[in-house]
């Protein structure tokens, strides 16, 4: 009778006091199912929620502490390339102005104050007003209805180029003559004429 007891007792005890799965790695609690021991596995069950609320907690934390830092080492914006819009097309006016410029004359003619002063071709025979000396690297002036004195020489224009109020005092009014000067070459021209003819000049159109 006693044996039979003492079977049934393990019976109940293995039904009805396992152990909480909620309390693993606490201290195993002896057998028995007592009063202190379910109220022991009910702190422990406690416990251990606290536990893993605490542990949500800390992955929360450290989830908003990873966007944070990923927020921080974003590229740096400045450093992407800077794209330009496209220019509208109202500016074409402006566009056809900026294309317009850099061209030269072909050929480059040379010519009296009657001649018409611009880009000169074949077809129109133009005064090139844009004249640059490839020896002394000076833009060429001109004076219309002038000419230069004969007592003009290398000196003079040396020194006194490209001051208009030095190089007048060598200027004689001659009406339908145009009077051409770098800093090393001087010229009186009444007619239009090919600059090529003139070998020992060393100007050029600095294209206009």
């Amino acid at each position: 009778m006693a044996k039979e007891l003492d079977e049934l007792l393990d019976e109940v005890e293995s039904k009805f006091c396992k152990p909480d799965p909620l309390t693993l790695g606490t201290i195993e609690q002896p057998r028995g199912c007592s009063g202190g021991d379910i109220l022991s596995n009910a702190r422990n069950r406690d416990k251990a929620k606290k536990n893993l609320r605490s542990t949500e907690t800390y992955e929360k934390e450290d989830d908003l502490d990873g966007l944070i830092n990923e927020i921080f080492e974003e590229p740096n914006f400045d450093k992407k390339p800077f794209k330009l819009k496209p220019k509208s097309p109202g500016n074409t006016s402006v566009r056809a102005s900026i294309q317009g410029l850099g061209k030269s004359c072909s050929p480059v003619y040379l010519g009296g104050s009657a001649a018409p002063c611009g880009i000169g071709t074949n077809t129109s025979q133009r005064a090139c007003d844009h004249l640059r000396c490839v020896a002394c690297d000076f833009w060429v002036v001109s004076y219309d209805d002038s000419v230069w004195d004969k007592s003009c020489d290398y000196l003079f224009f040396r020194n006194n180029m490209p001051e208009f109020h030095k190089l007048k005092t060598k200027l004689v009014k001659k009406k339908g003559t145009r009077a051409y000067a770098c800093q090393c070459s001087w010229r009186t021209v009444e007619e239009l004429t090919n600059l090529q003819t003139d070998h020992q000049l060393r100007w050029v159109c600095g294209k206009h």
